[in-house]
C-alpha cells in the first residue's frame, strides 16, 4: 500500500480546505474580483461587471474572499464641481486675507486707527453729495415756479409756450438730481459696508491672535 508524500498530502489538504469554504485554498491567490453597488431603490448587488447605468455611480470592488480592494466615488455633478470650487476659492482668500491681516497691523488700535481715517473721507465725500443734492432741490423748485407760467403748465388763454432752453434746463435738472441721489444713497451703503467689514477684520485679527502659540 502506498503512502502519500508530505506535499502531495498537503495539496490534497488545502485542496479539501478549498472546497469546504466555497473558495481558493488559504496561501493560493486568486484574480477573481465582485464589484458591489446600491440602486436607486437602496437595494445592494453583487457582479463580476458593472452595469452602465451605474457606473458613473459610487460602487465598491471586493477581493474572492469579499474583502474590500477598491472603491470609487460617485461623479460629481456640474453643480457638486461648481460648489465645491466655490468654497476652495473662498478658504484660498480667507488665507490671503488672515495673512494680510496680520502682516499688516500690530494692534487692534491700527486697524481702528485706519477704520475712522476712511470713515472721515468718506464722510466727507457724502457731505458734499448732500449740498450738492439740496443745491440741485433749490434749481429745481426755481424751474417749476417759472414753468408754470408757460403752457402746458399754465391753462390760461395767453400763456406762452415754454420756451426750449427752459425745458431743457428742466429735464437736465431732474435728471442730475436722480443720479445724484442714487449716488448718495451708494454713498451711504458704502459707509455701512465699511464699518462692517472693519468691524470683521478687527474680530478675525483678534481671532488670529488668540489662535497663535504662546511664547
Amino acid at each position: 500500500m502506498s503512502t502519500l508524500g508530505p506535499r502531495m498530502a498537503l495539496g490534497l489538504v488545502l485542496g479539501l480546505a478549498g472546497v469546504l469554504t466555497g473558495g481558493p485554498a488559504a496561501g493560493t491567490t486568486s484574480s477573481a474580483t465582485t464589484y458591489k453597488w446600491v440602486d436607486e431603490q437602496g437595494i445592494v448587488h453583487y457582479g463580476d461587471s458593472i452595469p452602465p447605468q451605474y457606473a458613473e455611480k459610487e460602487h465598491k470592488l471586493l477581493n474572492n474572499q469579499g474583502v474590500e480592494v477598491g472603491h470609487t466615488d460617485a461623479q460629481k455633478t456640474p453643480e457638486e464641481l461648481a460648489a465645491e470650487a466655490q468654497a476652495h476659492e473662498a478658504v484660498v482668500k480667507q488665507k490671503q486675507h488672515d495673512s494680510f491681516l496680520l502682516t499688516t497691523y500690530t494692534s487692534v488700535k491700527d486697524i481702528e486707527s485706519l477704520r475712522d481715517v476712511r470713515l472721515d473721507q468718506l464722510q466727507g465725500q457724502r457731505t458734499a453729495a448732500e449740498q450738492y443734492v439740496e443745491n440741485l432741490h433749490s434749481r429745481l423748485v426755481a424751474l417749476q415756479g417759472r414753468v408754470k407760467h408757460f403752457r402746458p403748465y399754465n391753462s390760461s388763454p395767453g400763456a406762452r409756450r415754454m420756451p426750449d432752453d427752459l425745458a431743457e434746463d428742466l429735464v437736465h435738472t431732474l435728471n442730475e438730481m436722480r443720479t445724484q441721489s442714487n449716488a448718495l444713497t451708494a454713498k451711504n451703503q458704502e459707509v455701512v459696508a465699511m464699518k462692517e467689514q472693519f468691524d470683521l477684520d478687527i474680530t478675525r485679527y483678534r481671532e488670529l491672535h488668540e489662535a497663535r502659540p504662546k511664547r
